[in-house]
């Protein structure tokens, strides 16, 4: 039988042959690293059988499904090591996670560091044996009676809500309801952490029990778990909380939980983004709009936010209308467009918007400026004729790029997000949305990773996922093509021949959110802001208080010229100051004692450099200026 691999090769096999077989026959590494296989776009286990003409992928860890499956598997690995040294404990649920995976367990006395550590020990003697990983098929009968017989409540409720037969994966004796894929066996995990606890409600409802959530990360090689282990220590010294606080740049209060108090040295940097970002999208050919943070409930029943977000959703009556405040800016552009009349020689029509946004995130979900309940997005929709996507699309993805750069972001992914469980429109519109994203990324020779069924509910869309320097993405950038909410609020224009036309509308952010984004440029560059992002630019530090008048002045002339400067006249030991300015990371400090008095010049020391000589005052300004017009 013939195969079909990605890159568009075939392969001959035998009949009968397995995803197992192929992964040999194509080299032996492979074979070594295979996880599990995708057999015509649907993620199987590596025993499966292939049939002629299959579609057939290897996943392996390197692959974003596969470190999923790889995770999955372990957190199978984690609960059988808990069943075996805790026997009354009852299991929920285990999944794979972003950074690794949790199983959440009911027992009687909450896990203590040291349990944690038995559980580990027993995690690895389950990983030496190598335990063949198997699914095997129940009835629905076979599988309730097997988990009331141990009293597993939480798997015969899951059971009840799925259909058809029971799909279970066992490993030496101990199984869980699964459907999978998993790994080959468990030694295919060489390296594995248990990192925390933390209680869980059931299903996160917290009119239900509270149960004890273990979190644990594994890798295919030790050397893997030892550099994330690494980069988690150094992600704790570069927490944007602990940075904002050191800085002063924001803070959380239990008077607002979850809402950012921007202080003064913030809210420069807030601003500084915020003034680039206009500047960049009036030159791009935006026009820049706000609309109001309350809008009658009706509005958001009408776009299909009701259905998908109003558990996230804040109301308050006005005149005994129920008004919401906004998840999204999108519904108030689109008032906007329909507040007049437009003709096909305005396309395309591009309005920008810094909009506040509220959303209700739970408590437990919190976590500095990264989930927050307020936030403001950098928002832009442009209408324009079906003609003009292609050619808007591939604008708004260079549009990003060049902001990405700017901000020292040059190392990202891109994914191309499809039909999600729950739309809105026909699949006719989809399929056509979809088309013209893939169409524009391969026209600009663009590498992206296809990921289905995760568009929004209106639309399919691009993201951008940065990497930063922890070598952690984070999903920032997105463009999104949407034919439904024009539909919905029965947007039009007047075409050439007189006739009214609905306009296609693309919805995209460059940074998603200020404050997320904020959050991560923070933990990026561990609090040493470029140049033209400091809050403070530079630091005036008279070497005692004799020269207080000459750094006076030194302060007052940068000052002048634009410059954000701070002037450290404390009766402190310069080397004290020196420190204190290094602390905070301003980028530039500039010493005046006698001699620079006399020759009216200024000793500089660069942040995390040291000094680097004497220069005349208006040079180093000019420099200043010069550098922060370059935003280097």
């Amino acid at each position: 039988m013939n195969i079909r691999l990605p890159d568009g090769s075939t392969k001959e096999l035998a009949d009968g042959a397995t995803a197992r077989d192929l992964a040999g026959s194509i080299s032996p590494r492979l074979a070594k690293d295979a996880l599990a296989v995708e057999i015509n776009g649907e993620a199987k286990d590596l025993s499966e059988p292939l049939h002629d003409n299959d579609s057939v992928a290897i996943i392996t860890f390197d692959s974003r499904k596969g470190k999923a499956l790889f995770w999955h598997s372990s957190s199978h690995i984690m609960a059988q090591a808990v069943q075996e040294l805790f026997p009354a404990a009852r299991v929920a649920i285990g999944p794979a996670i972003e950074t690794g995976f949790y199983y959440d367990f009911d027992i009687e006395n909450p896990f203590s560091p040291d349990d944690l550590q038995k559980i580990e020990k027993k995690c690895y003697e389950i990983i030496r044996n190598k335990y063949p990983i198997e699914r095997i098929s129940l009835s629905r009968d076979e599988a309730i009676a097997y988990y009331r017989q141990r009293n597993e409540t939480y798997k015969i409720e899951l059971i009840n809500e799925l259909e058809g037969r029971i799909s279970v994966y066992r490993q030496d004796g101990w199984q869980d309801v699964c459907r999978g894929p998993h790994i080959p066996n468990t030694g295919c995990v060489k390296a594995i952490k248990l990192l925390s606890v933390a209680g869980a409600y059931w299903r996160g409802d917290e009119k239900n029990k509270m149960l004890q959530r273990i979190y644990g990360i594994s890798f295919p090689k030790k050397s893997m778990l030892d550099e994330y282990l690494r980069l988690v220590e150094e992600a704790k010294k570069r927490d944007h909380r602990k940075l904002g606080k050191e800085l002063d740049l924001f803070s959380f209060h239990t008077e607002g939980a979850g809402f950012p108090f921007w202080h003064p040295k913030g809210m420069m940097l807030y601003n500084t983004i915020l003034d680039y970002c206009r500047a960049e999208h009036i030159a791009a050919g935006y026009e820049e709009i706000k609309t109001p943070i309350l809008l009658d409930e009706e509005l958001w029943r009408k776009s299909g936010h009701w259905d998908k977000y109003r558990d996230n959703m804040y109301f308050t009556e006005i005149d005994e209308v129920m008004h919401a405040v906004k998840p999204m800016n999108c519904p108030g552009g689109l008032l906007v467009y329909n507040s007049s009349a437009h003709s096909y020689r305005e396309f395309p029509i591009k309005i920008c918007e810094f909009g506040l946004v509220h959303r209700h995130e739970k408590a437990g979900v919190l976590h500095g400026l990264f989930r927050v309940r307020n936030f403001t997005q950098d928002d832009a929709h442009i209408f324009c004729l079906p003609e003009q996507i292609e050619e808007q699309i591939g604008e708004v993805i260079s549009f990003i790029m060049k902001i990405y750069r700017v901000f020292g972001f040059d190392d990202y992914k891109i994914e191309l997000s499809t039909r999600p469980e729950q739309y809105i429109g026909s699949i006719a519109m989809w399929d056509k949305a979809e088309n013209a994203l893939r169409s524009v990324l391969k026209q600009m020779d663009i590498n992206y990773q296809l990921n289905p069924g995760d568009g929004a509910f209106y639309g399919p869309k691009i993201d951008f996922h940065i990497k930063d320097c922890l070598k952690r993405t984070w999903q920032c950038g997105t463009v999104q093509l949407d034919f439904s909410m024009p539909e919905r609020f029965e947007l039009e224009y007047t075409a050439a021949d007189g006739s009214k036309q609905r306009p296609v509308m693309i919805h995209r952010a460059l940074l998603g959110s200020m404050e997320r984004f904020i959050g991560i440029l923070l933990e990026h560059c561990a609090g040493s802001l470029p140049l033209w992002l400091s809050p403070v630019q530079t630091a005036v530090v008279p070497v005692s208080d004799r020269f207080a008048e000459y750094a006076d002045s030194v302060y007052r002339k940068i000052q002048s010229a634009g410059i954000r400067v701070e002037l450290d006249d404390r009766s402190e030991k310069v080397g004290y100051k020196i420190r204190s300015a290094e602390v905070r990371k301003i980028p530039f400090m500039v010493i005046v004692g006698e001699k620079e008095e006399q020759s009216g010049t200024v000793a500089v020391r660069i942040h995390g450099e040291g000094d680097t000589g004497s220069m005349p005052l208006d040079d180093f300004m000019k420099k200043i200026k010069t550098d922060e017009a370059d935003k280097k």
